[in-house]
């Protein structure tokens, strides 16, 4: 499962309108594909084989996306001009079979979100490099690509179960802190949204702050 807070960034200054949401969708659903079939590259190429059982070894759009969260939701955001987050369908990953124990499925979970920083890196190189009018479509799609992209990655490296971020701190703690951690994650997802409900505000000014610490270092990057 993934979940993305983008900012919107300069994109406050667009009025929403057909095109913006064709383009968030757009931006969305190729994301979470490659977000959720580098989870199954991954488990795949560590020894797990339950993925590619099931059809999720694949960069098929409709083979990982949910129609609520990955497009009813996101469009919805969007459109009265919200933080954008949404999901997939996770992959189905065996543990057991992995090479290499937590530290193999931690390596699983983290290629997800790892997937969007790099896809956030290589959509600002292109946008600066290019060098698209600050009013073109490409300017639309590309920053969408950066700030949904960053989002993505941020929220889903925090360590809440079951966020990717989590299976970093399966690997480290000891015992019976997996065992608490198993425990709030049965209910990890009613903990999440009612994050998001209660501290709305200070939460999106963490993904805001984070994104653009981001922007400032590809800036450093690319911007001479």
């Amino acid at each position: 499962m993934v979940r993305c807070f983008g900012q919107t960034g300069i994109l406050d200054e667009v009025n929403i309108d057909i095109i913006y949401i064709i383009i968030v969708i757009g931006v969305i659903l190729v994301s979470m594909t490659l977000h959720e079939a580098m989870h199954a590259y991954v488990s795949y190429w560590l020894g797990d084989h339950t993925a590619k059982l099931q059809g999720r070894l694949t960069l098929n759009p409709i083979k990982h996306i949910d129609p609520f969260l990955t497009v009813l939701l996101p469009v919805m955001l969007a459109a009265v001009g919200a933080p954008v987050f949404g999901g997939a369908k996770p992959v189905p990953v065996n543990p057991y079979a992995l090479r290499w124990g937590e530290w193999g499925m931690a390596l699983v979970t983290i290629a997800g979100p790892f997937t969007n920083l790099l896809i956030a890196f290589i959509a600002f190189g292109v946008w600066v490099l290019a060098g698209s009018p600050d009013q073109s479509v490409w300017t639309l799609v590309f920053s969408t690509a950066v700030y949904v992209n960053l989002g993505f990655f941020i929220f889903n490296m925090i360590p809440i179960p079951p966020l990717d971020g989590s299976r970093v701190l399966y690997a480290l703690a000891p015992e019976f802190v997996r065992r608490g951690m198993e425990a709030i994650e049965r209910y990890g997802l009613v903990i999440i949204f009612a994050l998001v409900l209660v501290v709305g505000d200070s939460f999106g000014i963490f993904i805001s702050s984070g994104v653009n610490l981001f922007i400032e270092v590809f800036s450093k990057i690319f911007i001479r």
